[in-house]
């Protein structure tokens, strides 16, 4: 079984969540995806996985996983939503 979302960075800062995701970037605040996320350290924060099939991601120290697709639906249902291309 081949990948379904190809994560090529999460990055974090104090109150968001950078993601690329199959050349696209999206940013999330933390509070509206996960106040396990928000309320961690960098180092908690830093400390994921990402499943074989790019399907979620999975910190295991704070006990989080969220799912990519759960992730972009959030994005494009947002008002402010505003696609990026990165190259």
């Amino acid at each position: 079984m081949g990948k379904l979302y190809d994560v090529k960075k999460i990055e974090f800062s104090k109150h968001e969540m950078i993601l690329k995701v199959n050349d696209f970037e999206f940013t999330f605040l933390l509070a509206d995806i996960s106040r396990r996320l928000l309320n961690a350290s960098p180092l908690e924060r830093n400390t994921f996985e990402i499943s074989p099939s790019g399907y979620g991601i999975h910190w295991l120290v704070i006990d989080e996983d969220l799912s990519i697709p759960g992730l972009l639906k959030l994005a494009t249902a947002h008002p402010s939503f505003e696609q990026r291309k990165s190259a």
